[in-house]
C-alpha cells in the first residue's frame, strides 16, 4: 500500500508542477499585455523587471492554482485509466476512493498551504508590486525629456532639451499650442523639472530665458497685410512654467495608503477592520438619530430627549408642555410657521440624502472587506472541489497527456472563472451578500463533484458511450415498429 501512495503522488506531482508553470506563464503574459505601455521604453534594469515579476507571480497564484489542480488531476487519473492501471487496481479490490486517498491527503496539504500563502504572502506581494508598478509609471515623465529630440507626448506642448540628466537640463525649449490663436515659445539656458505633490502638474523652473508670443490670426488682417501678426517678447532671469499632466498618469496612491486597502490585509486584519467599520456605522447612525430628535419639537415637548449644555455638560430642563390650540394662532403666524416647517423639511431631506449616500459608501467599503475575507477561505475549498471534479473525469474519459484533458480542463475552468467573476460582481453591487457571492462557485460545483465521484466509483453507465448508443438504437427500433 505504501508503494501505491508513493506511485500516486509521483504521478500527480509532475503534471501539477508543469501545469502550474504553464498557467503562471499565461497569466504573466496577460499582465505584461496590460502594462506593456508602462514597461516599454523606460530603460528599466533587468533586476527591477525580475523583482516585479516575482511579486506579480505571487499574487497570480490564486488564479493559477485552480487551473493547475483541475488539469493535473484529469491528466493523472486519465493516464492511469488509459494504461489500464486504474482497472488493475480496481481488480485488486481497491475502490476509487481508496486509490485517491493519498492524492486527497496531498491535495489537502496543498490547500492548507494555499490558505497560509494567501493570508500572509499575497497581501505583501500585492503591496510590493502595486507600489513598484506605480514607481515605474512615475518614471514616464522623465523619459519624455530626451536630450536633442522634440517630444509631443504632452497634449498641446512640444518640448526639447539640449543636454541634461534626471531633472536638471540645459537648453530648454517649450512650444505651447494649447491656445490655437497664440503661438507661444519659451527658451531658457537651463532648467529644472519637478512634479506637484498630487502628481497632476509638471513644473519647469527656468533660468535666463526669453518668452515669445505671437497672434496667429490678427483682427487687423482684413485692412492691412495678411502677413501682419502682433507679437510680444519678454525676458526673465528666473521663471516657473506649469504644464497640466492630469491625464498623463494613473490615479495611484503611495505605498503608505496602499497598506489600508483590503487586498493588503490578512484575515485577522480584515476581521478587525470589519468590526471597526461596523462599530463606526452603528455610532454614526446613533448620533444622526439623536441629532434628529434634538431638533424635532415633538421629542423636545415630550421630554424624550435630554438637552445637554456643551460647556458645562449639565442636563438642561425640558421645554414647556403647555398645549396651544391651532385656532388660537394668528393666520400670519401660521404662514410663518408653515414656511419655516417647509424649510426645515427640505433641510432635513437634504441631510437624509447625504446621510444615505454616506452610509452606502461605508457599506460598500464593508462589502469589499467581507469579499476579501471570504475569498481567502473559498479559494482553499474550491481547489479541493476542483480536484474531486478532475479526478473522476480522468477516470471516465480515460485519456491522459495534453489532448482531451486540456480541452476539458479549459472548459471547466472557464465555467469556474465565470462563476467567481459573476459572484464577485454581484457581491460588489450589493445584489448578493459577500458570503454568497464569493462562495457561489463552490456551492454550484460541489454537487457536480459528488455526482462525478459516485459515478466514476460505481462505473456508472451514465458516462458510457455504449450506454447512450444502445439508448438511441432502442428508440430507432421502437419508431420503426410503430
Amino acid at each position: 500500500m505504501k508503494r501505491l501512495y508513493v506511485f500516486s503522488i509521483k504521478s500527480f506531482v509532475g503534471p501539477f508542477v508543469v501545469t502550474l508553470c504553464i498557467s503562471m506563464f499565461m497569466l504573466i503574459m496577460q499582465f505584461f499585455w496590460k502594462y506593456i505601455d508602462d514597461l516599454m521604453g523606460k530603460g528599466i534594469s533587468a533586476t527591477v523587471i525580475l523583482e516585479l515579476l516575482f511579486y506579480v507571480s505571487a499574487s497570480l497564484i490564486p488564479l493559477a492554482l485552480p487551473l493547475a489542480m483541475l488539469l493535473s488531476s484529469i491528466m493523472t487519473i486519465g493516464n492511469l485509466a488509459e494504461n489500464n492501471e486504474l482497472t488493475a487496481l480496481k481488480s485488486a479490490g481497491l475502490s476509487l476512493y481508496r486509490i485517491l486517498r493519498p492524492l486527497t491527503l496531498f491535495v489537502f496539504l496543498i490547500c492548507l498551504g494555499t490558505f497560509y500563502f494567501a493570508n500572509y504572502v499575497i497581501p505583501v506581494a500585492n503591496l510590493k508590486w502595486r507600489s513598484l508598478i506605480y514607481d515605474i509609471q512615475e518614471t514616464k515623465i522623465s523619459t519624455i525629456l530626451t536630450p536633442g529630440k522634440y517630444n509631443d507626448q504632452l497634449d498641446g506642448f512640444t518640448i526639447k532639451i539640449d543636454k541634461g540628466t534626471d531633472s536638471h537640463f540645459t537648453g530648454v525649449t517649450i512650444h505651447d499650442h494649447t491656445d490655437k490663436n497664440i503661438v507661444k515659445t519659451i527658451r531658457a539656458e537651463s532648467g529644472e523639472v519637478f512634479k506637484s505633490q498630487d502628481g497632476s502638474s509638471l513644473f519647469f523652473n527656468l533660468k535666463n530665458g526669453m518668452a515669445f508670443e505671437e497672434l496667429s490670426n490678427s483682427p487687423m488682417q482684413d485692412s492691412q497685410s495678411s502677413t501682419f501678426h502682433p507679437s510680444r517678447r519678454s525676458s526673465f532671469s528666473d521663471a516657473t512654467y506649469k504644464i497640466d499632466i492630469s491625464g498623463f498618469q494613473m490615479n495611484k496612491t503611495d505605498e503608505d495608503l496602499f497598506k489600508n486597502k483590503h487586498e493588503m490585509f490578512n484575515v485577522f486584519q480584515l476581521n478587525e477592520a470589519i468590526d471597526s467599520i461596523q462599530k463606526q456605522t452603528t455610532q454614526i447612525l446613533f448620533n444622526f438619530n439623536q441629532s434628529l430628535k434634538t431638533n424635532h419639537p415633538y421629542f423636545l415637548s415630550q421630554g424624550k430627549v435630554e438637552l445637554v449644555d456643551t460647556n458645562t455638560s449639565e442636563v438642561l430642563p425640558s421645554t414647556s408642555k403647555e398645549i396651544i390650540l391651532l385656532s388660537e394662532i394668528p393666520k400670519s403666524d401660521l404662514i410663518v410657521a408653515q414656511n419655516s416647517a417647509i424649510s426645515k423639511i427640505r433641510t432635513l431631506k437634504e441631510n437624509l440624502d447625504g446621510q444615505k449616500v454616506f452610509i452606502e459608501s461605508i457599506e460598500n467599503e464593508l462589502d469589499r472587506y467581507l469579499i476579501e475575507f471570504n475569498r481567502k477561505f473559498s479559494l482553499t475549498i474550491t481547489i479541493l472541489v476542483l480536484f474531486f471534479i478532475g479526478a473522476p473525469l480522468g477516470a471516465i474519459v480515460k485519456k491522459g497527456g495534453f489532448g482531451a484533458p486540456v480541452v476539458i480542463a479549459a472548459l471547466l475552468f472557464m465555467i469556474y472563472f465565470v462563476l467567481i467573476s459573476v459572484g464577485e460582481s454581484l457581491a460588489t453591487q450589493g445584489v448578493l451578500s459577500p458570503f454568497l457571492g464569493m462562495w457561489m462557485a463552490t456551492f454550484i460545483l460541489t454537487p457536480f463533484a459528488f455526482l462525478l465521484m459516485r459515478s466514476a466509483a460505481n462505473d456508472s453507465k451514465l458516462f458510457n458511450s455504449e450506454f447512450w448508443k444502445s439508448i438511441f438504437k432502442r428508440k430507432k427500433q421502437i419508431q420503426v415498429e410503430k
